[in-house]
């Protein structure tokens, strides 16, 4: 039997790396009786963040998602990374939960991470409560937390609780709807006693109940005016009210505790299963022209929100399911693929273990491996029907290495490896340059394509070296130039024959390449002139200035010769690579570099260093307007001077920028840098001949 969706919470923890989700999500699952003992980040002991590399660098690289039970109901509880160079999997949470826990650092407060999400969340409509988390740590502060959450997010945000003491001495809290108290002992899983308010802790807690008695009650016609008579509002209105304007967004309750020490945790749990909507109070999600709505006896209709990359098990998908049931050992339909998949054995996460389950019913999330042609984005559905969930807007890979395998002959296995983590993340990019001929992989951060080296050596097997990737120079011609080209040799027997003349002259920028045939009289036979261009293109690979590909370049075929015996193809085309090759070098050759269209988001008091970095670049700022409470800032620069920019603009705005860039055109490399790069070109050159 699957679980009612009116007894189900999908609910996301997101926020800022450093916020403790991670330990949060461990003392959620112990308070719950999911695992039998308090995992620790810093020991390596946790449920989520079981890679090594999680573990090497403590920190969350991937979501994981845990199923447990409390107060009967099931919670679906996914821990997703907080730093950006990982944000993909917490924008795949958000899409498949109706709620999401934001954790905030109660010594830090509100970080970018933090806003950005928010920002997320709100446009997919989705209840928020906020957990002021680590309020034992040194300057932890939870009334300038709170404080400092209001300015971020709005008025709206309400604590709902309070703690009793502050930074080490810490140690329970106040419920401001019951106006009850409760101190912890230990971390252990029965260390919650309730105790009387503190004296000294009285006006305080009775001065933010009435704030939030004020905005449960702004939200309710007939309990303001009760409110306002002085009636008593009761302990299910108070509930019925909050649970009521944090399901519609009107209401964003703020709570409290110490995660590593498992202090008031339990109390996050009642808060999940009270406060925050099942599948069913949520709603129906609207796809196009469905509205597929949380009913077991309808079609089939469940969500792949994230691809894992196993060696041994292939793809390991993860779904939501939003309609229908979906049972093991039966068939589906991938929707993109317009194939039929059996499903194999249904898996949930209790714990470090998986569990296996017949069926899983509307609003429930699990995991199926092995299928063939599904993997993240895609639809399962009871009939082949065109559906799609809008994409998420992810950030742009904007960090690149060049990547070359150790072993010689693991070159496929890298590639194929690659391709299977891309699915696994959507943020790291995989492609070669068909001018450098380099294997490229670009993630958010050099972290991530850390992080992507590591994946392949301990998942597959490979070991890879990374180099920063070569930028793509490019050659034109500014001036008119005649060439000739003369290939004859007489070895014995039938010899080589072919000449030709031609014109070159330069093309507007973005023009590419253009061959005329001028051939009067029948110089050369029309049966030859294709060698000619074919070798006049292979000279154009490699330019007279520094070895470069050569564009923007009119190539006029104008005389020649042949001979009637010993003309073959081969002797024109090598004829009309010695004349271009000649033309190319009178012709004022120039370098030229690609320039890049970059669009920097920062805050509004980094701007001025930002935009003076930039100029530092060699780069032309465009403009700048406001956007999602930052600044965005539109610049040209040469890419070669955004090679490294990524942990630069990180320092310049302590982490909070963040960039993207697309390929605008080429532009003449100034004359003083041209002869760096052709002096390191040719030196390069020499090294490889010897």
């Amino acid at each position: 039997m699957h679980t009612s969706a009116g007894r189900i919470r999908n609910v996301a923890l997101v926020g800022h790396r450093g916020s403790g989700k991670t330990s949060l999500h461990e003392a959620l699952l112990y308070a719950a009786g999911a695992t039998t003992r308090l995992g620790k980040v810093t020991e390596g002991t946790t449920v989520s963040d079981a890679d090594p590399d999680e573990r090497a660098r403590q920190m969350s690289i991937a979501a994981t998602v845990s199923s447990f039970a409390w107060a009967q109901r099931r919670i679906n509880l996914i821990d997703t990374p907080g730093d950006p160079s990982f944000v993909a999997d917490a924008l795949g949470a958000l899409r498949v939960c109706e709620a999401a826990i934001f954790v905030v650092n109660g010594v830090m407060g509100v970080e970018v991470t933090t806003q950005r999400l928010w920002r997320r969340a709100a446009e997919l409509d989705l209840a928020r409560l906020l957990f002021v988390n680590m309020l034992d740590r040194e300057r932890a502060d939870f009334f300038r937390t709170l404080d400092a959450l209001k300015a971020a997010f709005g008025p709206h945000v309400v604590a709902t609780e309070i703690p009793i003491g502050a930074e080490h001495e810490v140690r329970g809290v106040i419920d401001l709807i019951d106006m009850r108290a409760f101190v912890y002992d230990g971390d252990g899983r029965d260390n919650c006693r309730e105790v009387p308010i503190p004296d000294e802790l009285a006006d305080q807690a009775q001065a933010y109940r009435e704030r939030l008695m004020d905005e449960v009650a702004e939200n309710s016609d007939a309990l303001m005016e009760r409110y306002l008579d002085g009636e008593e509002i009761s302990h299910e209105e108070i509930v019925d009210a909050l649970k009521d304007g944090t399901n519609h967004g009107a209401l964003f309750p703020v709570t409290c505790g110490v995660a590593t020490r498992n202090l008031a945790t339990n109390r996050l749990l009642d808060a999940i299963v009270e406060d925050l909507p099942s599948p069913v109070k949520h709603g129906g999600l609207a796809v196009g022209d469905l509205t597929l709505e949380p009913d077991p006896d309808a079609d089939l209709y469940a969500y792949v929100f994230k691809t894992r990359a196993d060696p041994f098990a292939g793809r390991v998908n993860l779904f939501r399911v939003y309609q229908g049931v979906l049972r093991h050992d039966g068939q589906v339909v991938n929707t993109r693929a317009h194939a039929r998949e059996r499903i194999g054995q249904l898996l949930v996460f209790a714990g470090r273990e998986t569990a296996h389950v017949d069926a899983l019913g509307p609003g429930d999330i699990g995991a199926v491996a092995k299928l063939k042609e599904t993997r993240a984005g895609d639809w399962l559905a009871a009939r082949d029907e065109p559906i799609a969930m809008p994409s998420v807007p992810l950030p742009a890979p904007v960090m690149a290495f060049a990547i070359e395998a150790k072993a010689k002959g693991d070159e496929e296995k890298v590639f194929s490896a690659l391709r299977r983590l891309q699915e696994e993340d959507p943020t790291i990019d995989v492609h070669r340059d068909p001018q450098t001929g380099e294997q490229i992989v670009a993630g958010l951060s050099q972290v991530h394509v850390e992080v992507v080296t590591a994946r392949l050596r301990e998942r597959f097997g490979v070991e890879v070296t990374l180099t920063p990737p070569r930028v793509p120079y490019q050659e034109t011609i500014r001036a008119r130039a005649a060439g000739h080209g003369r290939h004859k040799k007489q070895t014995g027997g039938r010899g080589q024959f072919g000449d030709c003349r031609i014109v070159i002259e330069p093309l507007p920028s973005g023009a590419g390449f253009a061959f005329v045939d001028e051939i009067r009289g029948g110089a050369i036979p029309g049966g030859f002139i294709p060698a000619v261009e074919r070798g006049v293109r292979e000279a154009m690979q490699h330019g007279a200035v520094a070895g470069y590909p050569v564009k923007d370049v009119r190539v006029r075929l104008v005389d020649g010769a042949y001979h009637s015996v010993d003309s073959s193809e081969l002797a024109f085309r090598l004829a009309g690579a010695l004349a271009m090759r000649q033309a190319l070098e009178q012709a004022r050759p120039v370098l030229l570099e690609p320039i890049m269209l970059v669009t920097v988001s920062v805050p509004e008091a980094s701007v001025g260093d930002v935009i003076g970095d930039l100029n530092g670049r060699r780069g032309h700022p465009l403009g700048m307007e406001p956007a999602g409470g930052m600044t965005e800032v539109r610049a040209e620069v040469p890419m070669a001077e955004l090679l490294s920019y990524a942990p630069d603009l990180r320092s310049i705005t302590g982490g909070q920028g963040e960039f993207a860039m697309e390929f605008l055109r080429y532009a003449e490399v100034p004359a003083h840098l041209a002869a760096r790069i052709v002096a390191r070109a040719r030196a390069e050159a020499e090294a490889v001949r010897g």
